[in-house]
């Protein structure tokens, strides 16, 4: 994470200055992008290190969900930093500023280089964290981007035609909103809870009701704890008093090797039948 951060850091300096110096709007809008990225990436660190916290008398879940927080601010932050990049474009569209080929190809040449490094670093747990994906996709968006710039550059150089650098700095800001929109979405909806993607609360209930024992499947709530982390509270009607301990290891069994649910806080109840009914604290594993 530092070397990405350090990095980047220094690119997005030098792409700034070169973009001043040459005229480049697309320099200055990947610069943009490339400084939203290193605050993402600061963000997805920082919220690694809280996540790893644990639980205080005041914080008991921890500091978890500071991940989906990370990974909704860094949204935010790139689709407000598209919405300026657009309106320089437009501007340039319609009084065209002189631009420099050659520092265009040579500046995001190194951008190439710099974010697919980057990218690698955080490709390992893409797969399953939202908050390190959302970095991962931010990195290789970079490195595709600075290679749009790049070509822009070398038809700059051979054609001097100054309204190319707006358009594509106009391409570079819709290719950021495409590609952060769907993390900006998953975000909101680990913000309030949803269930997490992939994940059918019909198919978690009928895995329950099939334990042997179980009558009634009901108040089934599941969501994201933190952005690699999901957290189930039910509530299982099972008659037999006897068959509690069974159905408790059958059902966390169950839900942890079928949808990798590891946080479960299960309910076990009686009918109204039911003499021996005892009155069960929810018991979390």
């Amino acid at each position: 994470m530092a070397i990405g951060v350090g990095l980047n850091s220094l690119f997005v300096v030098a792409e700034i200055a070169a973009g001043v110096i040459g005229g480049s709007l697309a320099l200055l809008a990947d610069a943009g992008h490339n400084a939203g990225d290193v605050v993402g990436l600061l963000l997805a660190w920082g919220a690694s290190r809280l996540a790893r916290r644990p639980p205080t008398p005041r914080y008991t879940w921890g500091l978890r969900r500071s991940t989906i927080y990370a990974a909704l601010t860094n949204a935010i932050l790139l689709l407000t930093a598209c919405g300026g990049i657009l309106l320089e474009a437009v501007h340039r569209l319609r009084d065209p500023v002189h631009v420099t080929g050659p520092i265009v190809v040579v500046v995001a040449g190194i951008g190439v280089v710099i974010n697919t490094m980057t990218a690698l670093l955080f490709f390992r747990g893409s797969g399953s964290d939202a908050n390190v994906r959302g970095a991962f996709l931010h990195m290789a968006a970079d490195a595709a981007v600075s290679a749009g710039v790049v070509v822009a550059g070398i038809v700059i150089a051979l054609t001097g035609k100054a309204w190319i650098d707006p358009i594509v700095g106009i391409a570079i800001t819709v290719a950021i909103v495409v590609g952060t929109w769907g993390l900006f979405r998953e975000s909101i909806d680990l913000a309030l809870d949803a269930v997490p993607r992939g994940l059918d609360p019909a198919a978690v209930t009928s895995l329950l009701a099939v334990i042997p024992g179980v009558t009634e499947v009901h108040d089934l709530h599941v969501w994201n704890a933190s952005t690699s982390e999901i957290s189930l509270t039910v509530h299982l009607v099972v008659p037999d008093a006897d068959a509690h301990e069974q159905v408790l290891a059958r059902a966390t069994e169950d839900l942890r090797s079928r949808f990798r649910i590891d946080h479960t806080t299960i309910q076990l109840e009686c009918d109204d039948a039911c003499r021996r009914c005892v009155q069960r604290p929810a018991e979390t594993l």
